[in-house]
């Protein structure tokens, strides 16, 4: 039985050295819960994704000659391995190639030899034989990206496997964009109980949101979520946003699968918006800084605490959502960016959005 290597419960990396990190031919208008996004027209945006499958790679390393093999990789990786190898996967082999090290010995050669582990790298294999899809879906958002941000860069991509470690997307470096593709099997994939993936993840663990996973680490490279001295109402606000630049960025993305939720828990957050919103206010939530008693409400779960079973988890991140559509519409020449780079308090920004959900 596989056993994972990390025991971070999130799809995004953030640690020291690591920041977590659509081609249309007229103006579409996309409809997702009463409220229209309009997606300007990119197709004379120029963007490239140059990628690289890291994990298609190390599956043809002979398991005889390990060390030699990763030695070949190191010229193709120069930058990347030694950070997959010794930080995200955390064998230690510090650049020591050699077949004696206990990195290569005992941790590669488990997982190139192991019938699980290599299970896991042949199943990777057969559900993504190559990554264009998944290229032709980052390029889309990209030129949006580079639309908004002109001044962006596209990062050079690397799909790597990591071993079940719940790393979905991660940046490396200042342009190095990691994708650890065994995280996007789709939920039916056994293995995923057996490493504590809970179930309420589900709709993360879709081939559809890679795309998804990746430009939340892109704004959370930007903006990192700051959740220490604030109320619920900030950190909604804050959720929101990056829930708001993701729609901006992929807007032909339904929503439910941008909030990671079923098609039925999304029409239960539009069902009962007013309800939702009344609830936060009776029990004095919105400006509640307790940790125990809000910060279930901008993470993910299996629902919301004192919702019923149908609501979905995070229900704060869509509500934010909510609250910075219509603080737009009432501030239509605000960009993206000055929206994003805004510090107003969000108590003002509440009343300046005049959200009245009924």
């Amino acid at each position: 039985m596989l056993k994972r290597l990390s025991t971070a419960r999130t799809l995004f990396v953030d640690k020291t050295g690591i920041k977590a990190f659509l081609l249309a031919f007229c103006t579409t208008v996309f409809v997702g819960c009463g409220n229209e996004v309009k997606a300007p027209d990119v197709s004379d945006v120029k963007a490239e994704v140059t990628s690289r499958a890291l994990y298609l790679d190390i599956a043809k390393i002979d398991t005889n000659a390990i060390g030699a093999g990763l030695q070949q990789l190191k010229t193709q990786y120069p930058d990347f391995l030694d950070f997959y190898l010794d930080t995200l996967i955390g064998l230690d082999i510090r650049g020591n190639y050699n077949d004696t090290v206990a990195g290569i010995r005992l941790g590669m050669k488990s997982f190139l030899t192991n019938k699980d582990y290599r299970g896991l790298l042949d199943t990777v294999a057969k559900h993504y034989p190559d990554t264009k899809k998944v290229d032709e879906q980052l390029e889309k958002g990209f030129q949006y990206m580079k639309h908004y941000f002109p001044s962006f860069k596209e990062p050079k991509v690397i799909y790597v496997v990591s071993w079940l470690g719940n790393i979905g997307a991660f940046t490396c470096g200042e342009n190095t964009l990691g994708i650890g593709v065994d995280m996007f099997l789709g939920p039916q994939y056994p293995y995923y109980k057996s490493v504590g993936i809970p179930e309420y993840w589900s709709e993360q663990l879709q081939p559809d949101y890679i795309q998804v996973a990746v430009f939340k680490t892109l704004y959370r490279n930007m903006h990192p979520f700051i959740p220490d001295n604030r109320n619920l109402l900030d950190m909604m606000i804050q959720r929101g946003k990056e829930a708001y630049f993701v729609d901006m960025m992929l807007p032909e993305v339904s929503e439910a699968t941008k909030m990671a939720y079923t098609t039925k828990q999304l029409k239960w957050c539009a069902d009962n918006e007013g309800k939702v919103y009344n609830f936060f206010i009776v029990q004095n939530f919105l400006y509640e800084t307790n940790w125990q008693k809000i910060l279930r409400y901008v993470n993910e779960g299996p629902n919301s605490t004192g919702m019923g079973d149908d609501s979905p988890g995070n229900i704060g991140a869509w509500m934010g959502l909510q609250i910075v559509k219509a603080y737009m519409e009432q501030h239509p020449k605000m960009t993206l960016a000055e929206l994003l780079s805004s510090q107003i308090p969000a108590q003002q920004f509440l009343q300046e959005s005049k959200y009245k959900p009924k």
